[in-house]
C-alpha cells in the first residue's frame, strides 16, 4: 500500500507557466479528438488512444520504478474507477462524433460544478460556500446558454451536447470516488488500470458498433490520435501528477480555467466551427465561474531568485 501525501507548496513562476501549458494541452484535447474521428471510429479512436498512451505509461513507469502490485482489497476499488473511466471516455467519444469541440468543450469543463455538489455531500469538510454559490450559478448559466443557441445546431448536435454534460457529472463522481481512495495508491495505478481495463471493451465496442473502424489515416489524423495518447493522456498525466505531488492540488487548480478557453479558441481557428455570441457569453460564465470557485491569491516565488525576476 503506498500513501500519497500531497503538499500545498507556494507554487514558482516557471511551475505556473508550465501549469498553464499543461492546461492548454489539455483544452486542445476535444479538438484532437474531433480530427481523428474523421478518420477512426469513435471507440476504436478511444481504444487505439488508450493502447497506446497505456503501453508508454507502462514504460515511464518501469523506468521510474513505480509500484504495479496491487493489494486484495485495492482490486475492487480500481474495478470500480475503472468501469465510471470507461462510460466516460466512451460517452465523450460518442458525444464530440456529434456535437462541435467547442460546445463539448464547454460542456466537459463544468465536471467542477458537479463536482462542487457531490463533494459537498460526500467529501468531509468539503462545504459549499457563498463563493462556490457563486461560481455555480454562472457555470450554471453558461450551461443554459450553449443549449439555448439556435446556429447551426441540429437534434444530432444537441444529443452530443448532452451526452457530454453526462461525462462531465461521471467524471465528477468518479472524482469524488477518487479523492475517498487516493491515499491507498501510488497516483499513477489510478489512471494506468483504468486504461488498461478499458481497452479491450472500446475496441470490440468499435468492431460491433462503429460503422467503420478505420476510414481514413491520413496524416492529420494521426498526429491528432498520437496527440491525444502521448500530449494529454500519457505526458499529461506524468506532468500534472509531478506538480500535483509538488505543489498540491490548491496552485494547479487555479488555472483550470485555461482548457474552455483553449478548446473554444482551437475549434474556431483550427477546425473552422462557428462561434456564436452564446457560445462566447456561455465561455465567459464558464471560465469566470471556475476562477471564482478556484482562484486563491498567492505570491510568485521568483523565477531567477539572483537576479531578482
Amino acid at each position: 500500500m503506498t500513501q500519497t501525501r500531497l503538499s500545498n507548496r507556494e507554487l514558482p513562476l516557471s511551475g505556473a507557466l508550465f501549469t498553464g501549458f499543461l492546461c492548454a494541452l489539455f483544452g486542445a484535447n476535444a479538438v484532437a479528438i474531433k480530427y481523428s474521428l474523421l478518420g477512426i471510429g469513435p471507440f476504436t479512436a478511444a481504444g487505439i488512444r488508450f493502447s497506446i498512451a497505456g503501453m508508454a505509461i507502462y514504460l515511464w513507469a518501469r523506468f521510474t520504478g513505480r509500484p504495479f502490485a496491487l493489494q486484495k482489497g485495492q482490486v475492487l476499488q480500481i474495478l470500480i474507477i475503472s468501469i465510471g473511466f470507461t462510460l466516460q471516455l466512451g460517452l465523450l467519444y460518442l458525444g464530440l462524433g456529434k456535437t462541435t469541440a467547442s460546445r463539448g468543450t464547454l460542456m466537459v469543463n463544468l465536471q467542477p460544478f458537479f463536482l462542487l455538489v457531490l463533494a459537498h455531500w460526500f467529501i468531509p469538510g468539503d462545504r459549499m460556500t457563498k463563493k462556490k454559490v457563486l461560481g455555480l450559478i454562472m457555470g450554471g448559466l453558461g450551461m443554459v446558454l450553449v443549449f439555448s443557441g439556435k446556429k447551426g445546431v441540429t437534434a444530432d448536435v444537441q444529443a452530443g451536447d448532452f451526452l457530454i454534460l453526462l461525462t462531465s457529472f461521471l467524471w465528477a463522481v468518479n472524482i469524488v470516488y477518487t479523492k475517498r481512495i487516493i491515499h491507498l495508491f501510488s497516483p499513477f495505478q489510478l489512471v494506468f488500470y483504468p486504461m488498461l481495463f478499458c481497452i479491450p471493451f472500446f475496441l470490440l465496442a468499435g468492431f460491433f458498433w462503429d460503422v467503420n473502424m478505420i476510414v481514413n489515416l491520413n496524416g492529420r489524423v494521426l498526429c491528432a490520435l498520437f496527440y491525444q495518447s502521448l500530449a494529454t493522456a500519457s505526458f499529461g498525466f506524468v506532468a500534472w501528477n509531478t506538480l500535483l505531488s509538488k505543489y498540491g492540488a490548491v496552485a494547479l487548480h487555479s488555472f483550470i480555467f485555461i482548457m474552455p478557453i483553449a478548446g473554444v479558441a482551437l475549434g474556431g481557428l483550427i477546425l473552422g466551427e462557428p462561434i456564436t455570441w452564446e457560445l462566447m457569453t456561455a465561455l465567459a460564465l464558464i471560465v469566470c465561474g471556475i476562477v471564482t470557485v478556484n482562484f486563491r491569491s498567492r505570491k510568485y516565488s521568483l523565477l531567477f531568485p539572483t537576479k531578482g525576476i
